[in-house]
Parts: structure tokens; C-alpha cells; sequence
């Protein structure tokens, strides 16, 4: 079972998650419904983390209003991408700033939409990614998590939506609700399947910066050409997937239908003396630790352990596969790929 400390904050924290889908549902219904999208995809200003757009801040009202009334009870931290870390605590009339990390409550790590970009237009679910570490006297690291949730924040077509959770030791589980009521329609912990495919699935190379995509695109060919010589690879049903969401990658990689992910733009872009827009931590920290609760296994792009602090500038690559036996059939060939 998990933690008390875990327990408490888990129901607050998936409060938080409805609060944030409640918000993102209002803006974007209407908006589907009249094709009126484009406000929603309005830059407002550079965030810490990332570009804020108007569907984000709407979201950010919400955070803060969270914020305000659990400060009021209890002392916490705060990351989210809009306002780096914030340091909250009970005062004599509501919440107060503290000074730091040193508090003794929880340091809670927040990306209210990951996929900003396909929700905005309505293409496809965006995820609220938290990454909980409890209390410390400085920032955390990915290693200090001992919750992650991820909760869908599904198109204005949905019904239902999907939740995603993981708590110290334990399996992850894997719910789906009711858009309407918050009805629990299904609950099942998610765990790995056993198989070791090199086809018939997806296996993305994730591409996002046009001036990156002849360099991926070389090492993928090289990767794959090495599975279909080596493994015995059918690449006609060897699939791709542009998901702009990391959360939702890592989410797809836990239900087994991404086979393996990687993503190493930084990687990459250090190697070419370039700049290119990566991941952060607080995109992927509590997908990261929820995928592995699954099964999954998640490393640096050359097999190095990962991790990192959570912020809102430290870049992250990832490579993940479904499982271990995946992985250890996968990883040889894309070392080679990355090297080559």
C-alpha cells in the first residue's frame, strides 16, 4: 500500500488534475464547437519553462487558486512551467511565501498540459504530468519521486478520459472515467507484457525541429536497417508516431503500444554545436516514474542511468522500451545506430 504521506496527497493532487481538466474543457468545447481555435493558440509571453499560450493560462488561474487553499493547510513547493518553483505555508491569514525548500512538506513538480500544441487545436489529448517527492531541504531529482500521475486532458469530442498513477513500490494503475460525471468506468493495474517484437508496432524516433530530421532520419534508417539484417525485422509493419507530448509517448510506451521511444534532440543538437527546443523535467518526471512503476524501461540515450533535477531549464533525453526483454533485444542495435 502506498505511503500515508503519498495517500494524502494523491487525492489532492488528482483534485488538482480534474481542476486543471475542468478548466481546459471550458475553453476548448465552445471553441471546438464554433471553430473558433485560434485564440486558444495565442502566445502570451515566454513562461520559465516554455512558451505560454492563452489555453495555459487559463490553466495557470487554476493552479494558483489550488495552491492558495492547500497553502492555507498544509506547506508545500510548487514547480510549474509558467512560475518555477513557489513556496507556500499556512499564515495567519491564509497562505504564505516561505523562504525554500526546508518546510517539511512535499515538493511537487507540475506541467498542467503537456501537448499544449495538439490540444490547442483540438487534434488530440494533451496530459497533465505531477511528480511528487516528498519533503526535502532542496530541489529534487527524478530519483526522489515517490508518486507520478498522469491524467489525460482528452479533445472536445471525448467522453471519457484516462488516468495513469503509480505510488512507491507499487504496480502501476491504470484508470478510465466519465468526462461528464467522473464515473470510474475501469481500474486495472498496468503492467508490461513479456514480448520482445521488433515489428508490428510502433517504434518512433521523435522528431520535432525541422533542421534535426535528416540526422534522426539517418540514424533511425540505420537502426532499422540493422533490426530487419540482424533481428529479422519485417519493416512494413514497423510504425511511426509524431505524438508532441512526451507524457503522452510515455503514457503509449506503458500500455505497450510504443514498442520503444527515443528521444535525444539534446543529445543530438550538443553534438552538432546547435540549439534545439528539449524536453524538461517537469515534462516527463512523473510520466518517467509512472512508465517504470509499468514495466517500462527508461535510460539515457546511450544506456546511461537517467537522471536530473527538477526544473524548468535542464534538458532530458530519453530512450524507452516496453520491457526489459525489448530492451535488451533493442539496445545493441541502437547504440550502434547512435554511434554510427
Amino acid at each position: 500500500m502506498p505511503a500515508p504521506i503519498e495517500r494524502e496527497w494523491s487525492e489532492r493532487l488528482v483534485q488538482l488534475c480534474a481542476r486543471i481538466r475542468a478548466a481546459t474543457r471550458a475553453a476548448l468545447e465552445p471553441a471546438g464547437a464554433s471553430g473558433e481555435l485560434a485564440p486558444l493558440a495565442r502566445a502570451v509571453r515566454q513562461g520559465a519553462g516554455d512558451v505560454t499560450y492563452a489555453i495555459d493560462e487559463l490553466v495557470e488561474h487554476a493552479i494558483l487558486e489550488w495552491l492558495e487553499e492547500t497553502a492555507a493547510q498544509r506547506p508545500l513547493s510548487l514547480l510549474t512551467e509558467d512560475s518555477g518553483w513557489m513556496h507556500r505555508g499556512p499564515g495567519p491569514h491564509g497562505a504564505r511565501e516561505l523562504a525554500g525548500f526546508d518546510h517539511g512538506g512535499p515538493r511537487i513538480a507540475l506541467d498542467p498540459i503537456d501537448g499544449t500544441r495538439n490540444l490547442m487545436a483540438d487534434m488530440r489529448s494533451a496530459w497533465t504530468v505531477v511528480s511528487f517527492a516528498p519533503a526535502g531541504p532542496r530541489e529534487p531529482r527524478l530519483a526522489d519521486l515517490s508518486l507520478g500521475i498522469v491524467a489525460e486532458l482528452p479533445d472536445s469530442r471525448a467522453a471519457r478520459f484516462r488516468v495513469l498513477s503509480a505510488s512507491g513500490s507499487q504496480p502501476a494503475r491504470l484508470e478510465l472515467r466519465e468526462l461528464s460525471s467522473d464515473a470510474l468506468v475501469s481500474a486495472r493495474e498496468l503492467r508490461a507484457d513479456a514480448q520482445a517484437r521488433v515489428d508490428h508496432g510502433y517504434f518512433p524516433f521523435f522528431r520535432y525541429a525541422p533542421d534535426q530530421r535528416p540526422a534522426l532520419a539517418h540514424i533511425e534508417a540505420e537502426f532499422f536497417a540493422r533490426l530487419e539484417r540482424h533481428e529479422g525485422a519485417d519493416l512494413r509493419h514497423v510504425f511511426d508516431d509524431q505524438y508532441i507530448s512526451n507524457a503522452g509517448q510515455l503514457v503509449q510506451l506503458a500500455l505497450g503500444t510504443y514498442r520503444s521511444i527515443c528521444d535525444v534532440r539534446g543529445w543530438l543538437a550538443a553534438r552538432q554545436g546547435a540549439k534545439v527546443i528539449t524536453s524538461k523535467p517537469y515534462d516527463v518526471a512523473g510520466a518517467i516514474f509512472v512508465a517504470r512503476a509499468a514495466g517500462c524501461v527508461l535510460e539515457g540515450p546511450l544506456g546511461a542511468a537517467l537522471d536530473f533535477p527538477l526544473d524548468v531549464v535542464t534538458p532530458v533525453d530519453f530512450v524507452g522500451f516496453a520491457n526489459p526483454p525489448t530492451a535488451a533485444r533493442l539496445r545493441p542495435h541502437l547504440d550502434a545506430a547512435l554511434r554510427a
